[in-house]
């Protein structure tokens, strides 16, 4: 029987180890933190300090029915987010595939720009559907395949456009759509314009809400995972990892020395290579965050709000520069008792090493929000880029920043200076979020037994289209 040591317990982990175990692999997973979730898992036990919803809702089914468990109790958002400008307006678009009909949309926007908000969900539409099958739902891709995409569809990519040239629309929508590259840690005046793509996954297809959270499904993971024999430490950190001939043979860790025949690493691709001996990437990591958990003296059940700073430029200026913004785009979740205060910071672990700097930060955030969305705070807590190091290099959510004209590519699974073992979640192949995340672990665990791809995809949201795409885009997107 192979002996897999997975090391990161996120939900990249979770599911290589699954997948593993499936195969008939005796499985160790090895995690620095005490509890399984990755960055969901800093901060309160009851809390998600990561993602707070989930896209891409056919992956969770899929991956649900691969395990053999019920289909996912999914249930969408209503809207996707409310948006706050500081003149008061406000703006709430609906997912065209959950309601159906761009009409409760369109009657919030001028003529104008309900045109130019058509136009480019209609771009978004394309450039998804257009790369879908060679960075999604498909193994890392080669160069033959790279330029195939880029025969077949590179030129609706926009390749050689920055995207705040390409979504330019006006005072009011140009942050709106800018904001979609932020959930691949860009800067959205640095990103390429194929970052567009992402806004389809929110606008066209919505965001959902899991029962209990995303805390409750790695719950659930790690409890399938201890079921089929795979075997977890938790707070054992890895220092370094011994290699031989092109194979890892071993780890050295906080608690000793670790050996296994094959390896996963579900850390920050830029830590395994630190870890293999290698000098740490000088490419630019992508954004870091800073947040507040909210306990509130009410249920204010669920919703989503951003609301805009007075300059959003600025914020990215000051991010630049590896200040903690003054006047940041403020992201509130809400859920139940509880609420969750997210904005963008450096990848730069020394913020938030202060206690009291970290403090002043934080009172900071919440005295702006309670300018704008009083709430009923009794308690909260703070973390800072330096407790998102626990998880990544730097701090930085998704690794390295998606910049320029080849930034959006992620490295693939293998690296070759050890062959026994496979590179996967967020910061590779195909990308970062929780959905790219498990597509991540559970196909590159795979490879590494030799294991057919999986797509995890069910019935592709790219794929014929529905109704209500037709209906809308029956005219093309003007």
């Amino acid at each position: 029987m192979t002996h897999v040591a997975v090391i990161g317990a996120g939900f990249s982990g979770l599911a290589a180890a699954l997948r593993l175990a499936q195969a008939g692999a005796q499985v160790t997973v090895l995690d620095a933190l005490d509890r399984p979730g990755g960055k969901a898992a800093l901060g309160y036990d009851d809390f998600s300090s990561g993602p707070t919803v989930v896209t891409m809702p056919q992956i969770f089914a899929a991956l649900h029915a691969r395990l053999g468990w019920d289909a996912p109790a999914l249930t969408p958002a209503h809207p996707t987010t409310t948006y706050h400008a500081l003149s008061g307006r406000t703006f709430a678009p609906e997912a065209l595939n959950v309601v159906g009909s761009l009409d409760p949309t369109m009657t919030q926007l001028s003529r104008a720009e309900g045109r130019r908000y058509r136009q480019l969900l209609f771009a978004a539409r394309q450039m998804y559907s257009g790369a879908a099958d060679t960075f999604l739902f498909a193994p890392p891709p080669t160069r033959t395949q790279l330029a195939q995409y880029a025969l077949r569809a590179g030129r609706q990519a926009a390749p050689l456009t920055p995207l705040a040239r390409y979504v330019r629309s006006g005072p009011f929508l140009t942050p709106f759509w800018l904001r979609f590259a932020t959930y691949l840690g860009a800067d959205p005046y640095r990103a390429p314009a194929v970052l567009h793509n992402i806004a389809w996954v929110e606008l066209g297809d919505g965001i959902w809400h899991l029962p209990g959270g995303l805390l409750a499904l790695a719950e659930r993971l790690y409890a399938e995972a201890l079921d089929r024999g795979v075997r977890f430490e938790f707070g054992i950190q890895v220092q370094h990892l011994s290699t031989h001939g092109g194979r890892v043979l071993g780890a050295h860790t906080s608690r000793g020395a670790f050996a296994a025949d094959r390896w996963v690493s579900a850390a920050d691709r830029a830590l395994t290579l630190g870890w293999l001996g290698q000098d740490t990437p000088t490419t630019p990591r992508g954004v870091s965050g800073f947040a507040l958990q909210l306990r509130l003296g009410e249920d204010l059940g669920q919703g989503h709000h951003i609301f805009w700073p007075a300059d959003y430029a600025r914020e990215w200026q000051d991010i630049r520069a590896g200040r903690l913004p003054s006047e940041p785009t403020l992201y509130l979740h809400l859920d139940g008792p509880r609420a969750f205060l997210l904005v963008n910071a450096p990848p730069d672990p020394r913020l938030g090493l202060s206690p009291e700097r970290k403090a002043d930060y934080a009172r900071h955030l919440l005295q702006r929000l309670q300018s704008r969305f009083p709430l009923p705070v009794v308690e909260w807590q703070a973390l800072a880029p330096a407790d998102y190091a626990r998880t990544g290099l730097g701090g930085a959510l998704y690794g390295r920043a998606p910049h320029g004209l080849l930034g959006s590519l992620r490295p693939g699974w293998r690296l070759p200076q050890a062959r026994n073992l496979v590179q996967v979640g967020g910061t590779v192949h195909p990308g970062g979020g929780v959905p790219l995340s498990l597509l991540s672990g559970w196909n590159g665990a795979g490879s590494l037994l030799g294991l057919d791809y999986d797509s995890l995809d069910g019935e592709k949201a790219f794929g014929k289209p529905a109704p209500a795409i037709k209906q809308a885009f029956s005219q093309g997107p003007d």
